[in-house]
């Protein structure tokens, strides 16, 4: 495996190869990343995982210089993995100005869920999503379906700016209890670390009431929001949304999407599960 931290070495790779997967990551890799990976061999001949904690996307006393870095481990994984490349290029060779002057915009959807609370996120993602496009020039990129509105924005841009990339959604990597893996997760208590699984417990009761014919999305929503606030939880949102324009669900959707995210602790944790309805419902 290669390890390239320059632009100029990552082109002339490419130029050697064929048809090419990207996985962007910003590292502290956990088995949700390497099922991506896993996935990005399927679907191309070589693969890129690049490794950055992107400044841009990270708001005012957000976690950007607390965000675990554990390269020699993620390398280590990535061997045991079979990618091709890991692309980990300093800050100053992907923003060589020192500071962004110019950014990918996505539409009103990146204020909202997530983007509330968050804003700018989703803006520095798409810019440095596009920057990794611009480098690697992929046929393929996987993302995963745990950052629901993070996938949606992506599959959005690539579409409107006419971008010749397949975007590959992958199915959210779970621990046993049902919590959804994420680097974050490293920051729960072992107490925090059982009790997350409730965030998981209480879509999966939205789900089932939805596919049992509910379709009083908000007093699901406000139930589990009440009940995860009874036992110690921040709720940021717990949504039913449409699941392809994240538009606020209508009873007459068919395919569904509940979000959320909460903080327990001082750990912000984000999760989704879909729902699919036959028309007849």
């Amino acid at each position: 495996m290669l390890i390239i931290h320059t632009i100029t070495e990552l082109r002339a790779w490419r130029q050697q190869n064929k048809r090419v997967a990207l996985v962007p990551t910003m590292g502290n890799l956990h088995e949700g990343h390497l099922s991506l990976v896993r996935a990005a061999k399927a679907h191309a001949d070589a693969v890129v995982v690049s490794i950055f904690v992107n400044r841009i996307q990270f708001g005012i006393g957000e976690d950007f210089d607390q965000y675990p870095r554990t390269l020699e481990q993620d390398i280590e994984k990535l061997i045991a993995e079979g990618a091709d490349v890991v692309f980990v290029p300093a800050e100053n060779e992907l923003y060589p100005n020192g500071i962004q002057r110019y950014f990918v915009e996505p539409p009103a959807i990146q204020n909202e869920l997530c983007g509330r609370s968050r804003p700018g996120h989703f803006r520095g993602v798409a810019t440095v999503v596009t920057k990794l496009f611009n480098i690697v020039q992929p046929d393929v990129a996987c993302f995963g379906k745990k950052d629901y509105q993070q996938l949606a924005v992506i599959k959005g841009m690539v579409q409107d700016l006419n971008m010749n990339i397949e975007i590959i959604p992958v199915e959210i990597e779970r621990a046993k209890t049902g919590l959804a893996l994420s680097s974050r997760n490293g920051y729960l208590t072992d107490k925090e670390r059982v009790q997350a699984a409730q965030l998981s417990a209480r879509l999966q009761a939205i789900a089932k009431a939805i596919a049992e014919g509910n379709k009083d999305f908000a007093a699901l929503e406000n139930s589990a929001v009440t009940y995860l606030q009874q036992h110690g939880w921040q709720v940021d949102y717990i949504e039913v949304r449409q699941a392809q324009t994240l538009t606020k669900a209508q009873i007459t959707d068919n395919d569904l999407v509940i979000v959320a995210a909460a903080v327990l602790g001082t750990t912000r944790l984000i999760d989704n599960i879909e729902v699919h309805l036959s028309h007849s419902k």
